[in-house]
Protein backbone atom coordinates (compact mmCIF):
# COMPACT_ATOMS: atom_id res chain seq x y z
CA UNK A 1 0.00 0.00 0.00
CA UNK A 2 1.31 3.30 -1.11
CA UNK A 3 1.62 6.14 1.27
CA UNK A 4 -0.70 8.52 -1.22
CA UNK A 5 -3.57 5.48 -0.13
CA UNK A 6 -3.15 5.67 3.46
CA UNK A 7 -3.16 9.59 3.19
CA UNK A 8 -6.90 9.13 1.28
CA UNK A 9 -9.28 8.59 3.95
CA UNK A 10 -12.62 9.75 1.61
CA UNK A 11 -13.96 7.46 -0.66
CA UNK A 12 -13.59 9.65 -3.49
CA UNK A 13 -9.88 10.24 -2.70
CA UNK A 14 -9.49 6.30 -2.31
CA UNK A 15 -11.08 5.93 -6.14
CA UNK A 16 -8.68 8.57 -7.61
CA UNK A 17 -5.90 7.41 -6.26
CA UNK A 18 -6.71 3.50 -7.45
CA UNK A 19 -7.29 5.59 -10.58
CA UNK A 20 -3.96 7.22 -10.41
CA UNK A 21 -5.17 11.18 -10.37
CA UNK A 22 -3.43 11.39 -7.40
CA UNK A 23 -3.04 15.51 -8.18
CA UNK A 24 -6.92 14.79 -7.77
CA UNK A 25 -7.20 13.57 -4.69
CA UNK A 26 -5.60 17.06 -3.57
CA UNK A 27 -7.46 18.94 -4.64
CA UNK A 28 -10.33 16.99 -3.49
CA UNK A 29 -9.10 17.53 0.35
CA UNK A 30 -7.75 21.53 0.03
CA UNK A 31 -9.80 23.13 1.54
CA UNK A 32 -8.68 26.89 1.22
CA UNK A 33 -11.72 27.90 -1.53
CA UNK A 34 -14.65 27.04 0.04
CA UNK A 35 -15.56 29.79 1.54
CA UNK A 36 -14.95 31.91 -1.90
CA UNK A 37 -17.39 28.96 -3.19
CA UNK A 38 -19.93 29.32 -0.80
CA UNK A 39 -19.96 33.06 -1.34
CA UNK A 40 -20.25 32.93 -5.00
CA UNK A 41 -23.60 30.62 -4.65
CA UNK A 42 -25.44 32.91 -1.92
CA UNK A 43 -24.13 36.42 -3.68
CA UNK A 44 -26.48 36.46 -6.35
CA UNK A 45 -29.79 35.51 -4.64
CA UNK A 46 -28.83 38.15 -2.03
CA UNK A 47 -27.92 40.43 -4.06
CA UNK A 48 -31.28 40.24 -5.80
CA UNK A 49 -33.45 40.38 -2.93
CA UNK A 50 -31.41 43.04 -1.73
CA UNK A 51 -32.44 44.94 -5.28
CA UNK A 52 -35.96 43.93 -4.61
CA UNK A 53 -36.12 45.22 -0.83
CA UNK A 54 -34.74 48.74 -1.67
CA UNK A 55 -37.27 48.95 -4.63
CA UNK A 56 -40.02 48.28 -2.62
CA UNK A 57 -39.55 50.51 -0.66
CA UNK A 58 -38.54 53.37 -2.84
CA UNK A 59 -42.12 52.99 -4.45
CA UNK A 60 -43.35 53.31 -0.96
CA UNK A 61 -41.88 56.34 -0.24
CA UNK A 62 -42.60 57.86 -3.49
CA UNK A 63 -46.18 56.69 -3.10
CA UNK A 64 -46.33 58.27 0.41
CA UNK A 65 -44.70 61.66 -0.57
CA UNK A 66 -47.55 61.97 -3.78
CA UNK A 67 -50.36 61.34 -1.23
CA UNK A 68 -48.53 63.89 1.12
CA UNK A 69 -47.87 66.17 -1.93
CA UNK A 70 -51.90 65.57 -2.70
CA UNK A 71 -53.13 66.13 0.34
CA UNK A 72 -51.17 69.33 1.39
CA UNK A 73 -52.38 71.25 -2.31
CA UNK A 74 -55.73 69.70 -2.13
CA UNK A 75 -55.96 72.28 0.90
CA UNK A 76 -55.67 74.99 -1.51
CA UNK A 77 -58.68 73.97 -3.32
CA UNK A 78 -60.86 72.84 -0.59
CA UNK A 79 -59.88 76.77 1.61
CA UNK A 80 -60.54 78.54 -1.98
CA UNK A 81 -57.05 79.89 -2.23
CA UNK A 82 -56.61 78.26 -5.19
CA UNK A 83 -60.33 79.83 -6.70
CA UNK A 84 -59.13 83.48 -5.74
CA UNK A 85 -55.74 83.12 -6.92
CA UNK A 86 -57.31 81.89 -10.22
CA UNK A 87 -55.58 78.62 -10.20
CA UNK A 88 -55.24 76.67 -13.70
CA UNK A 89 -54.25 72.94 -14.06
CA UNK A 90 -50.69 73.72 -14.66
CA UNK A 91 -49.94 76.06 -11.20
CA UNK A 92 -51.95 73.56 -9.10
CA UNK A 93 -50.02 70.93 -10.62
CA UNK A 94 -46.56 73.17 -9.95
CA UNK A 95 -47.81 72.94 -6.18
CA UNK A 96 -47.85 69.34 -5.84
CA UNK A 97 -44.50 68.99 -7.66
CA UNK A 98 -42.81 71.26 -5.29
CA UNK A 99 -43.16 69.24 -2.77
CA UNK A 100 -42.43 65.57 -4.16
CA UNK A 101 -38.64 66.32 -3.57
CA UNK A 102 -37.26 65.53 -7.37
CA UNK A 103 -38.72 61.71 -7.23
CA UNK A 104 -40.97 62.28 -9.92
CA UNK A 105 -40.39 63.41 -13.64
CA UNK A 106 -43.64 65.65 -12.49
CA UNK A 107 -43.95 67.86 -15.68
CA UNK A 108 -43.83 64.69 -17.98
CA UNK A 109 -44.81 62.03 -15.77
CA UNK A 110 -47.65 62.99 -13.37
CA UNK A 111 -51.43 63.38 -14.47
CA UNK A 112 -53.46 65.75 -12.42
CA UNK A 113 -57.51 65.13 -12.21
CA UNK A 114 -59.39 67.49 -10.55
CA UNK A 115 -63.94 67.14 -10.66
CA UNK A 116 -66.32 68.36 -9.15
CA UNK A 117 -69.44 65.95 -8.04
CA UNK A 118 -73.08 66.80 -6.89
CA UNK A 119 -72.86 64.19 -4.23
CA UNK A 120 -71.01 61.64 -2.71
CA UNK A 121 -72.52 58.65 -4.42
CA UNK A 122 -71.62 59.81 -7.61
CA UNK A 123 -67.61 59.86 -7.39
CA UNK A 124 -66.04 57.65 -9.98
CA UNK A 125 -62.76 56.15 -8.05
CA UNK A 126 -61.49 54.09 -11.29
CA UNK A 127 -58.27 54.69 -12.74
CA UNK A 128 -58.28 56.15 -16.25
CA UNK A 129 -56.84 53.47 -17.98
CA UNK A 130 -56.89 52.47 -21.91
CA UNK A 131 -58.28 48.86 -22.87
CA UNK A 132 -54.27 47.99 -23.44
CA UNK A 133 -53.96 48.59 -19.59
CA UNK A 134 -51.70 51.71 -19.64
CA UNK A 135 -52.61 55.47 -18.05
CA UNK A 136 -54.72 57.35 -20.20
CA UNK A 137 -52.47 60.73 -21.54
CA UNK A 138 -55.68 62.54 -21.98
CA UNK A 139 -59.38 63.09 -20.48
CA UNK A 140 -58.04 64.75 -17.36
CA UNK A 141 -59.63 68.43 -15.76
CA UNK A 142 -59.31 70.85 -13.61
CA UNK A 143 -62.20 72.04 -12.32
CA UNK A 144 -62.19 73.04 -8.49
CA UNK A 145 -65.40 74.45 -7.86
CA UNK A 146 -67.36 76.42 -5.48
CA UNK A 147 -68.10 77.09 -1.94
CA UNK A 148 -69.86 74.21 -0.81
CA UNK A 149 -68.27 72.00 -3.60
CA UNK A 150 -67.45 68.11 -3.35
CA UNK A 151 -64.36 67.89 -4.95
CA UNK A 152 -62.10 65.06 -6.18
CA UNK A 153 -58.14 66.06 -6.69
CA UNK A 154 -56.43 62.61 -7.76
CA UNK A 155 -52.87 62.72 -8.90
CA UNK A 156 -51.55 59.43 -11.10
CA UNK A 157 -47.61 58.79 -11.77
CA UNK A 158 -46.28 55.69 -13.66
CA UNK A 159 -43.21 54.83 -11.14
CA UNK A 160 -40.45 52.59 -13.23
CA UNK A 161 -39.87 48.86 -12.18
CA UNK A 162 -36.52 47.65 -12.41
CA UNK A 163 -35.99 44.19 -10.12
CA UNK A 164 -39.30 42.17 -11.15
CA UNK A 165 -38.27 38.90 -12.39
CA UNK A 166 -38.21 37.78 -8.20
CA UNK A 167 -42.15 37.02 -7.90
CA UNK A 168 -41.99 40.58 -6.46
CA UNK A 169 -43.50 42.07 -9.74
CA UNK A 170 -44.92 45.39 -8.72
CA UNK A 171 -45.97 46.46 -11.65
CA UNK A 172 -49.74 46.86 -11.90
CA UNK A 173 -50.21 48.73 -15.22
CA UNK A 174 -49.81 47.39 -18.91
CA UNK A 175 -46.65 49.48 -19.38
CA UNK A 176 -44.96 47.25 -17.06
CA UNK A 177 -44.83 49.91 -14.71
CA UNK A 178 -45.96 50.81 -10.92
CA UNK A 179 -49.19 53.13 -10.66
CA UNK A 180 -49.27 55.59 -7.94
CA UNK A 181 -52.49 57.09 -7.02
CA UNK A 182 -52.92 59.76 -4.68
CA UNK A 183 -56.54 61.03 -3.63
CA UNK A 184 -58.10 64.07 -1.61
CA UNK A 185 -61.59 64.24 -1.37
CA UNK A 186 -63.69 66.81 0.32
CA UNK A 187 -66.57 69.51 0.29
CA UNK A 188 -65.19 72.71 -0.07
CA UNK A 189 -65.38 75.39 2.38
CA UNK A 190 -67.94 77.65 2.02
CA UNK A 191 -65.96 80.76 0.58
CA UNK A 192 -67.86 83.29 -0.80
CA UNK A 193 -66.29 83.41 -4.31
Amino acid sequence: MTTARKRSKTWAGRIAVRCGLARVARFHSDQSGATAVEFSLVALPFIAIMFAIIETALTFFAGQALETAVSNSARLIRTGQAQEQSFDAAEFKDKICDQVFELFNCEAGLRLDVRKFSSFDTIDLSWPLNPDGTLKTDGYVFEPGNGGDIVVVRAFYEWPVIVNQLGTNLSNVGSGKHLLAATAAFRNEPFPW
